[in-house]
Protein backbone atom coordinates (compact mmCIF):
# COMPACT_ATOMS: atom_id res chain seq x y z
CA UNK A 1 0.00 0.00 0.00
CA UNK A 2 1.31 3.26 -1.14
CA UNK A 3 2.05 5.55 2.15
CA UNK A 4 -0.06 8.96 2.50
CA UNK A 5 1.87 12.30 1.99
CA UNK A 6 0.87 15.36 3.39
CA UNK A 7 1.52 19.43 3.00
CA UNK A 8 3.04 20.39 6.73
CA UNK A 9 3.82 24.15 5.35
CA UNK A 10 3.42 27.15 2.99
CA UNK A 11 5.34 29.94 2.09
CA UNK A 12 4.84 32.71 -0.23
CA UNK A 13 6.19 35.96 -1.78
CA UNK A 14 4.07 37.36 -3.75
CA UNK A 15 2.71 40.60 -5.50
CA UNK A 16 -0.49 40.24 -3.23
CA UNK A 17 1.98 40.01 -0.19
CA UNK A 18 5.19 39.23 1.42
CA UNK A 19 4.31 36.43 3.40
CA UNK A 20 0.86 33.48 3.35
CA UNK A 21 -1.52 35.15 5.88
CA UNK A 22 -1.54 38.49 3.40
CA UNK A 23 -1.35 36.82 0.10
CA UNK A 24 -4.28 34.73 0.97
CA UNK A 25 -6.56 37.65 2.85
CA UNK A 26 -5.67 39.60 -0.48
CA UNK A 27 -7.00 36.58 -2.75
CA UNK A 28 -10.46 35.94 -0.41
CA UNK A 29 -10.82 39.87 -0.32
CA UNK A 30 -10.61 40.16 -4.61
CA UNK A 31 -7.70 42.42 -4.49
CA UNK A 32 -5.69 43.04 -7.68
CA UNK A 33 -1.71 43.11 -7.17
CA UNK A 34 -1.68 44.38 -10.93
CA UNK A 35 0.05 47.76 -11.79
CA UNK A 36 2.30 50.12 -14.01
CA UNK A 37 6.03 48.50 -14.18
CA UNK A 38 8.04 50.39 -11.46
CA UNK A 39 11.06 47.66 -11.81
CA UNK A 40 12.79 50.03 -15.13
CA UNK A 41 11.42 52.97 -17.03
CA UNK A 42 8.52 51.03 -19.43
CA UNK A 43 7.73 54.21 -21.57
CA UNK A 44 9.33 52.51 -24.84
CA UNK A 45 7.46 49.51 -23.74
CA UNK A 46 3.98 48.41 -25.95
CA UNK A 47 3.50 46.78 -22.54
CA UNK A 48 3.29 49.19 -19.23
CA UNK A 49 2.17 46.83 -16.66
CA UNK A 50 2.54 43.99 -14.52
CA UNK A 51 1.80 42.42 -10.83
CA UNK A 52 5.44 43.36 -8.61
CA UNK A 53 5.98 42.01 -5.58
CA UNK A 54 5.98 45.31 -3.46
CA UNK A 55 7.93 46.30 -0.65
CA UNK A 56 10.34 43.43 -0.53
CA UNK A 57 13.83 43.83 1.23
CA UNK A 58 16.00 41.09 1.02
CA UNK A 59 18.70 42.57 3.18
CA UNK A 60 16.08 42.39 6.26
CA UNK A 61 15.29 38.73 5.58
CA UNK A 62 18.97 37.42 4.24
CA UNK A 63 21.33 39.67 5.34
CA UNK A 64 23.56 42.13 3.41
CA UNK A 65 25.76 39.86 1.98
CA UNK A 66 24.15 36.69 0.96
CA UNK A 67 21.33 38.98 -0.95
CA UNK A 68 23.56 40.82 -2.92
CA UNK A 69 24.59 37.01 -4.04
CA UNK A 70 21.54 35.77 -5.40
CA UNK A 71 19.19 36.74 -8.05
CA UNK A 72 16.09 38.04 -6.64
CA UNK A 73 14.58 34.91 -8.29
CA UNK A 74 16.27 32.61 -5.75
CA UNK A 75 15.91 35.65 -2.79
CA UNK A 76 12.02 34.95 -3.17
CA UNK A 77 12.87 31.24 -3.11
CA UNK A 78 14.67 31.40 0.14
CA UNK A 79 12.07 33.70 2.18
CA UNK A 80 9.24 31.74 1.12
CA UNK A 81 10.85 28.32 1.63
CA UNK A 82 12.15 29.51 5.73
CA UNK A 83 8.47 30.56 5.89
CA UNK A 84 7.28 27.43 4.79
CA UNK A 85 9.57 25.72 7.65
CA UNK A 86 8.85 28.02 10.18
CA UNK A 87 5.12 26.57 9.58
CA UNK A 88 5.76 23.73 9.67
CA UNK A 89 8.17 23.04 12.14
CA UNK A 90 10.38 22.18 9.85
CA UNK A 91 14.33 22.39 11.69
CA UNK A 92 16.76 19.85 9.79
CA UNK A 93 19.95 18.14 10.98
CA UNK A 94 21.75 14.54 11.08
CA UNK A 95 19.58 11.64 9.32
CA UNK A 96 16.50 14.16 8.72
CA UNK A 97 18.52 16.91 6.71
CA UNK A 98 19.96 13.48 4.59
CA UNK A 99 15.76 12.45 4.20
CA UNK A 100 14.81 15.79 2.62
CA UNK A 101 14.95 16.85 -0.90
CA UNK A 102 14.46 20.27 -2.42
CA UNK A 103 13.12 20.86 -5.68
CA UNK A 104 12.07 24.85 -6.49
CA UNK A 105 12.14 25.21 -10.18
CA UNK A 106 11.98 28.37 -12.44
CA UNK A 107 11.20 29.30 -16.06
CA UNK A 108 13.45 32.05 -16.38
CA UNK A 109 16.41 31.64 -13.62
CA UNK A 110 18.26 34.72 -13.09
CA UNK A 111 17.55 36.80 -15.87
CA UNK A 112 17.63 40.16 -14.07
CA UNK A 113 20.97 39.48 -13.48
CA UNK A 114 22.16 38.64 -16.60
CA UNK A 115 20.79 41.34 -18.49
CA UNK A 116 22.44 43.55 -16.15
CA UNK A 117 25.43 42.36 -16.52
CA UNK A 118 25.03 41.70 -20.17
CA UNK A 119 24.94 45.71 -20.02
CA UNK A 120 27.67 46.33 -17.69
CA UNK A 121 29.81 44.12 -19.67
CA UNK A 122 28.51 46.31 -23.28
CA UNK A 123 29.24 49.97 -21.34
CA UNK A 124 32.55 48.99 -19.36
CA UNK A 125 34.02 45.76 -20.88
CA UNK A 126 34.59 42.23 -19.88
CA UNK A 127 36.70 42.53 -17.22
CA UNK A 128 33.79 44.63 -15.09
CA UNK A 129 31.27 41.48 -14.91
CA UNK A 130 30.54 39.98 -11.82
CA UNK A 131 32.53 36.90 -10.39
CA UNK A 132 28.81 35.90 -9.20
CA UNK A 133 27.20 36.73 -12.84
CA UNK A 134 27.05 32.75 -12.95
CA UNK A 135 25.66 31.54 -9.69
CA UNK A 136 23.19 34.17 -9.74
CA UNK A 137 21.95 33.17 -13.10
CA UNK A 138 21.71 29.32 -12.98
CA UNK A 139 18.29 28.08 -12.93
CA UNK A 140 18.66 25.64 -10.08
CA UNK A 141 20.41 28.36 -7.56
CA UNK A 142 17.14 28.96 -6.38
CA UNK A 143 17.09 24.88 -5.08
CA UNK A 144 20.60 25.38 -3.98
CA UNK A 145 20.31 28.48 -2.21
CA UNK A 146 17.44 26.91 -0.39
CA UNK A 147 19.11 23.89 0.32
CA UNK A 148 22.02 25.74 2.12
CA UNK A 149 19.57 27.89 3.92
CA UNK A 150 17.58 24.81 5.44
CA UNK A 151 20.14 22.47 5.79
CA UNK A 152 18.23 19.88 3.57
CA UNK A 153 21.07 17.26 2.47
CA UNK A 154 18.67 15.26 -0.29
CA UNK A 155 18.63 15.20 -3.67
CA UNK A 156 18.79 18.68 -4.69
CA UNK A 157 16.54 18.94 -8.09
CA UNK A 158 15.14 21.80 -10.19
CA UNK A 159 12.39 20.99 -12.57
CA UNK A 160 12.39 23.15 -15.71
CA UNK A 161 8.78 23.26 -17.49
CA UNK A 162 7.66 26.44 -18.16
CA UNK A 163 4.66 27.78 -16.33
CA UNK A 164 4.02 24.06 -15.21
CA UNK A 165 7.23 24.08 -13.12
CA UNK A 166 6.13 24.80 -9.73
CA UNK A 167 3.16 22.24 -10.53
CA UNK A 168 6.06 19.84 -11.48
CA UNK A 169 8.08 20.62 -8.82
CA UNK A 170 5.26 19.49 -6.00
CA UNK A 171 4.80 16.48 -8.27
CA UNK A 172 8.06 15.29 -8.27
CA UNK A 173 8.55 16.21 -4.77
CA UNK A 174 5.28 13.64 -4.18
CA UNK A 175 6.46 11.10 -6.85
CA UNK A 176 10.22 11.30 -4.96
CA UNK A 177 8.20 10.57 -1.37
CA UNK A 178 6.13 7.87 -2.98
CA UNK A 179 9.07 6.27 -3.85
CA UNK A 180 10.70 5.99 -0.31
CA UNK A 181 13.55 7.76 -2.20
CA UNK A 182 13.11 10.70 0.94
CA UNK A 183 10.67 11.72 3.49
CA UNK A 184 10.09 15.18 2.98
CA UNK A 185 10.00 17.86 0.12
CA UNK A 186 10.76 21.24 -0.08
CA UNK A 187 8.49 21.81 -3.21
CA UNK A 188 8.23 25.17 -5.18
CA UNK A 189 8.67 27.36 -7.78
CA UNK A 190 10.59 31.05 -8.11
CA UNK A 191 10.28 33.78 -10.64
CA UNK A 192 11.51 36.84 -11.04
CA UNK A 193 11.53 37.85 -14.84
CA UNK A 194 9.96 41.63 -15.07
CA UNK A 195 12.67 42.95 -16.87
CA UNK A 196 12.72 44.89 -20.49
CA UNK A 197 13.64 41.87 -23.21
CA UNK A 198 11.25 39.69 -21.11
CA UNK A 199 8.47 42.09 -21.61
CA UNK A 200 8.86 42.79 -25.29
CA UNK A 201 9.63 39.22 -25.99
CA UNK A 202 5.99 37.85 -24.65
CA UNK A 203 4.76 41.24 -25.94
CA UNK A 204 6.10 40.42 -29.65
CA UNK A 205 4.16 37.19 -29.70
CA UNK A 206 1.43 38.32 -28.69
CA UNK A 207 1.04 36.94 -25.10
CA UNK A 208 0.62 40.04 -22.81
CA UNK A 209 -2.35 41.98 -22.32
CA UNK A 210 -2.23 45.39 -23.45
CA UNK A 211 -4.64 47.47 -20.87
CA UNK A 212 -2.43 49.60 -19.82
CA UNK A 213 -4.86 52.19 -19.04
CA UNK A 214 -6.56 49.72 -16.68
CA UNK A 215 -3.90 47.82 -14.84
CA UNK A 216 -5.58 45.66 -12.22
CA UNK A 217 -8.76 44.75 -14.61
CA UNK A 218 -5.87 43.94 -16.87
CA UNK A 219 -5.87 40.21 -16.31
CA UNK A 220 -9.58 39.16 -16.99
CA UNK A 221 -9.47 35.11 -17.04
CA UNK A 222 -12.47 33.71 -19.18
CA UNK A 223 -13.49 36.86 -20.61
CA UNK A 224 -14.97 37.76 -23.86
CA UNK A 225 -12.38 40.74 -23.70
CA UNK A 226 -9.80 38.98 -22.52
CA UNK A 227 -6.24 40.16 -24.65
CA UNK A 228 -3.00 38.04 -22.67
CA UNK A 229 -1.66 37.63 -19.27
CA UNK A 230 0.08 39.84 -16.88
CA UNK A 231 3.19 39.33 -16.14
CA UNK A 232 4.37 38.39 -12.18
CA UNK A 233 7.11 37.66 -9.82
CA UNK A 234 7.23 35.58 -6.81
CA UNK A 235 7.60 32.13 -4.95
CA UNK A 236 5.81 29.93 -3.52
CA UNK A 237 7.04 26.56 -1.38
CA UNK A 238 5.43 23.31 0.60
CA UNK A 239 6.48 21.46 2.47
CA UNK A 240 5.70 17.83 2.14
CA UNK A 241 5.99 14.67 4.37
CA UNK A 242 4.89 11.51 4.75
CA UNK A 243 2.36 11.10 6.89
CA UNK A 244 4.96 8.71 9.22
CA UNK A 245 7.79 11.70 9.21
CA UNK A 246 4.87 14.54 10.36
CA UNK A 247 4.21 12.28 12.86
CA UNK A 248 6.94 11.26 14.45
CA UNK A 249 7.64 15.18 14.13
CA UNK A 250 4.74 16.04 16.04
CA UNK A 251 4.11 18.12 12.98
CA UNK A 252 0.14 19.13 11.81
CA UNK A 253 -0.71 17.52 8.98
CA UNK A 254 -2.85 20.54 6.88
CA UNK A 255 -4.32 18.44 3.94
CA UNK A 256 -3.22 15.02 1.96
CA UNK A 257 -1.99 14.89 -1.74
CA UNK A 258 -3.40 12.50 -3.51
CA UNK A 259 -2.78 12.96 -7.20
CA UNK A 260 -0.43 13.79 -9.58
CA UNK A 261 -0.21 13.63 -13.73
CA UNK A 262 1.72 15.36 -16.50
CA UNK A 263 1.53 14.80 -20.21
CA UNK A 264 2.85 16.48 -23.10
CA UNK A 265 0.59 18.02 -26.18
CA UNK A 266 3.24 17.00 -29.04
CA UNK A 267 1.48 19.88 -30.60
CA UNK A 268 3.09 23.64 -30.75
CA UNK A 269 5.57 25.12 -28.95
CA UNK A 270 3.21 28.13 -27.64
CA UNK A 271 -0.51 27.25 -28.50
CA UNK A 272 -1.98 23.99 -26.12
CA UNK A 273 -3.56 21.31 -28.29
CA UNK A 274 -7.05 21.54 -30.08
CA UNK A 275 -9.85 21.35 -27.30
CA UNK A 276 -7.53 20.73 -24.57
CA UNK A 277 -6.70 17.39 -25.08
CA UNK A 278 -3.43 17.32 -23.34
CA UNK A 279 -4.94 18.86 -20.12
CA UNK A 280 -7.67 16.85 -20.26
CA UNK A 281 -5.24 13.93 -20.23
CA UNK A 282 -3.37 15.39 -16.98
CA UNK A 283 -6.22 15.93 -15.45
CA UNK A 284 -8.02 12.28 -15.91
CA UNK A 285 -4.28 10.67 -15.01
CA UNK A 286 -4.51 12.75 -11.70
CA UNK A 287 -7.82 11.26 -10.96
CA UNK A 288 -6.75 7.78 -11.87
CA UNK A 289 -3.93 7.47 -9.49
CA UNK A 290 -5.74 9.21 -6.59
CA UNK A 291 -8.61 7.06 -6.89
CA UNK A 292 -11.30 9.46 -7.36
CA UNK A 293 -14.25 9.56 -9.59
CA UNK A 294 -14.34 13.52 -11.53
CA UNK A 295 -17.59 14.37 -9.10
CA UNK A 296 -15.59 14.01 -6.11
CA UNK A 297 -13.70 17.46 -6.85
CA UNK A 298 -14.79 19.94 -5.17
CA UNK A 299 -13.06 23.11 -6.20
CA UNK A 300 -10.89 23.39 -9.33
CA UNK A 301 -8.40 26.22 -9.35
CA UNK A 302 -7.67 26.35 -13.21
CA UNK A 303 -4.47 27.64 -15.06
CA UNK A 304 -6.52 30.65 -16.56
CA UNK A 305 -3.90 32.83 -18.18
CA UNK A 306 -6.30 35.45 -19.55
CA UNK A 307 -5.19 34.22 -23.18
CA UNK A 308 -7.72 33.65 -25.99
CA UNK A 309 -6.68 30.31 -26.87
CA UNK A 310 -5.75 28.82 -23.29
CA UNK A 311 -9.29 29.64 -21.42
CA UNK A 312 -11.29 28.40 -24.22
CA UNK A 313 -9.37 24.84 -24.29
CA UNK A 314 -8.70 24.67 -20.53
CA UNK A 315 -12.95 24.84 -20.22
CA UNK A 316 -13.25 22.06 -23.39
CA UNK A 317 -10.88 20.22 -21.39
CA UNK A 318 -12.51 20.39 -18.28
CA UNK A 319 -15.92 19.37 -19.55
CA UNK A 320 -14.42 16.80 -21.81
CA UNK A 321 -13.65 15.09 -17.81
CA UNK A 322 -16.13 16.46 -15.92
CA UNK A 323 -18.93 15.95 -18.29
CA UNK A 324 -22.16 17.40 -16.97
CA UNK A 325 -20.60 17.35 -13.36
CA UNK A 326 -18.40 20.85 -14.73
CA UNK A 327 -21.13 22.83 -14.60
CA UNK A 328 -21.75 22.37 -11.04
CA UNK A 329 -18.08 22.37 -9.90
CA UNK A 330 -16.63 26.07 -8.82
CA UNK A 331 -13.45 27.26 -10.46
CA UNK A 332 -11.46 30.06 -10.58
CA UNK A 333 -8.55 31.79 -12.07
CA UNK A 334 -6.35 33.59 -8.72
CA UNK A 335 -4.39 34.93 -11.64
CA UNK A 336 -6.50 37.69 -12.16
CA UNK A 337 -5.24 38.79 -9.08
CA UNK A 338 -1.41 37.63 -8.70
CA UNK A 339 -0.88 37.84 -12.67
CA UNK A 340 1.04 35.35 -13.97
CA UNK A 341 4.09 33.69 -12.29
CA UNK A 342 4.97 31.89 -14.87
CA UNK A 343 7.29 28.92 -13.34
CA UNK A 344 6.15 29.72 -9.69
CA UNK A 345 2.46 29.97 -11.26
CA UNK A 346 1.74 26.47 -10.00
CA UNK A 347 3.27 26.36 -6.62
CA UNK A 348 1.15 29.13 -5.66
CA UNK A 349 -1.91 27.94 -7.09
CA UNK A 350 -1.56 24.92 -5.14
CA UNK A 351 -1.11 26.30 -2.24
CA UNK A 352 -4.30 28.34 -2.69
CA UNK A 353 -5.59 25.03 -2.76
CA UNK A 354 -4.87 23.78 0.17
CA UNK A 355 -5.84 26.69 2.00
CA UNK A 356 -8.84 26.53 0.59
CA UNK A 357 -9.80 22.71 1.70
CA UNK A 358 -8.03 24.44 5.07
CA UNK A 359 -10.46 27.27 5.15
CA UNK A 360 -13.16 26.53 2.98
CA UNK A 361 -13.31 29.83 1.54
CA UNK A 362 -13.32 29.43 -2.57
CA UNK A 363 -11.11 32.31 -4.09
CA UNK A 364 -13.01 34.46 -6.73
CA UNK A 365 -11.94 34.84 -10.41
CA UNK A 366 -11.95 39.03 -10.79
CA UNK A 367 -12.95 41.29 -13.54
CA UNK A 368 -15.20 38.67 -15.35
CA UNK A 369 -18.05 41.44 -16.58
CA UNK A 370 -18.61 40.02 -19.79
CA UNK A 371 -18.47 36.03 -20.10
CA UNK A 372 -17.45 34.35 -23.24
CA UNK A 373 -19.93 31.87 -24.66
CA UNK A 374 -17.31 29.29 -24.93
CA UNK A 375 -16.42 29.85 -21.44
CA UNK A 376 -19.36 28.84 -19.42
CA UNK A 377 -18.67 27.21 -16.32
CA UNK A 378 -18.76 28.22 -12.66
CA UNK A 379 -15.87 30.20 -12.63
CA UNK A 380 -17.05 32.00 -8.93
CA UNK A 381 -17.13 35.81 -10.71
CA UNK A 382 -15.78 38.31 -8.44
CA UNK A 383 -16.64 37.25 -5.43
CA UNK A 384 -15.14 34.61 -2.83
CA UNK A 385 -17.58 31.73 -1.67
CA UNK A 386 -17.87 29.81 1.58
CA UNK A 387 -17.72 26.16 0.62
CA UNK A 388 -17.03 22.73 1.79
CA UNK A 389 -13.86 22.16 0.11
CA UNK A 390 -13.16 17.88 0.89
CA UNK A 391 -10.91 18.10 -2.39
CA UNK A 392 -8.98 20.07 -4.61
CA UNK A 393 -7.58 20.12 -8.36
CA UNK A 394 -5.25 22.42 -9.59
CA UNK A 395 -4.20 22.49 -13.54
CA UNK A 396 -0.92 24.12 -14.62
CA UNK A 397 0.33 24.14 -18.81
CA UNK A 398 3.57 25.13 -20.06
CA UNK A 399 5.16 26.77 -23.34
CA UNK A 400 6.31 23.33 -24.46
CA UNK A 401 3.45 21.39 -24.57
CA UNK A 402 3.34 20.82 -20.76
CA UNK A 403 0.04 20.05 -18.69
CA UNK A 404 0.01 19.20 -14.99
CA UNK A 405 -2.58 18.14 -12.30
CA UNK A 406 -2.56 18.26 -8.37
CA UNK A 407 -5.03 17.22 -6.32
CA UNK A 408 -5.53 17.79 -2.36
CA UNK A 409 -7.79 16.21 -0.16
CA UNK A 410 -8.89 17.01 3.43
CA UNK A 411 -6.75 15.47 5.67
CA UNK A 412 -8.99 12.92 7.76
CA UNK A 413 -6.39 10.72 10.49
Amino acid sequence: MSQRIVVTGIGMVTPLGLNTSFTWDAVVRGVSGVGPIHAFDAGNQEVKIAAEVKGFDPEAHLGRKESRRMDRFAQFAVVAAQEAARHASLHLAGDMAERTAVLIGSGMGGILTLAEQIETMREKGPSRVSPFLMPMTLIDMACGQVSIALGAKGPVKCPVTACATGADAIGEGFDMIQRGDVEIAIAGGAEASIAPIIIAGFAACNALSRRNDEPQKASRPFDAGRDGFVMAEGAAVVILESLESAQRRGAQPIVEIVGYAATADAYHLTQPAPQGEGTARAMRLALKRAHLKPEEIDYINAHGTSTPANDKFETMAIKGVFGEEAYKIPISSTKSMTGHLLGASGALEAAFCVLAIQTGVIPPTINLEEPDPDCDLDYTPYLARRGQVRTAMTNSMGFGGHNSSLIFQRFVQ
